[in-house]
């Protein structure tokens, strides 16, 4: 097998020419030869998953990653979606709209995520398996959390109608007269909508390596897995669409 080239590259030489040049050499506290290293913790980030000479299986890195990346995603669509409760509760609607876009597209980066676990073997699977222990995505602090700021976010988007003395048929009817609260009730349905899709994803996923009628690392029968994902987190957005087509006569 040829020998990866490492001959210098474009970047390698304006690496040294910006690390030899006085004015731009780290000024940052840490470790790491560039400040990009220090503000990121590059060091501490990629010590975080297991060394070849401690993995059961190679793939284990590969169901690091995908872990590890998404509780990352899911940290930043936590941090959006309280502040933009915050904001709500304020009457600042166009930041908090703002910020469940940012919530939202961030739990879809983790669903994009799941389709890299596609690529894991069913039977190397078993391998990675018996180093997780009793570890399951039922412990996920970022999905825990998650969950929990939805029935606080419903609240302070009731509450906020209440405030408007709107009905929440009315956002959709009268769209024109009410626009950042027609926004706002399309940012809630899609952060339901997307954490839906997401556990669609990961059944499928699940079924895929490990088979519909298996049981998971913590006992649980995936077909329970299967019975959530007609969860909805604000039934009352779905029930609108309802009364809409009734309205219309459709």
């Amino acid at each position: 097998m040829a020998e990866p080239d490492e001959s210098p590259t474009v970047e390698d030489a304006v690496a040294r020419q910006i690390l030899g040049h006085g004015e731009l050499k780290p000024i940052l506290p840490g470790p790491g030869a560039s400040d990009y290293e220090r503000y990121l913790r590059t060091d501490e980030l990629l010590a975080l998953q297991k060394t070849p000479g401690e993995m059961v299986h190679r793939d284990e890195l590969l169901f690091q990653t995908v872990h590890q990346t998404s509780e990352l995603w899911l940290k930043l669509a936590i941090f959006e979606t309280e502040t933009a409760i915050e904001r709500i509760g304020g009457d600042d609607l166009a930041p908090a709209i703002r910020m469940l876009g940012r919530a939202n597209h961030a739990v879809s980066l983790t669903t994009e995520a799941l389709h890299v676990l596609e690529r894991l073997s069913p039977w190397d699977y078993h391998e990675v398996r018996r180093a997780l222990g009793h570890g399951a995505g039922f412990d996920s602090p970022g999905w825990n959390r998650l969950r929990r700021t939805a029935p606080v976010l419903w609240e302070a988007f009731s509450e906020l109608l209440v405030r408007r003395s709107v009905e929440l048929t009315d956002v959709y009817i009268r769209a024109a007269e009410h626009p950042a609260l027609y926004d706002l009730a399309e940012a809630l349905i899609e952060f339901d909508e997307r954490i839906s899709i997401w556990r669609s994803v990961h059944v499928k996923m699940v079924q895929r390596v490990i088979g519909g009628g298996a049981i998971g690392t913590q006992g649980t029968p995936v077909a329970v897995l299967v019975g959530m994902t007609t969860k909805e987190l604000f039934p009352k957005l779905w029930a609108v669409r309802n009364r809409l087509t009734e309205i219309a006569g459709s």
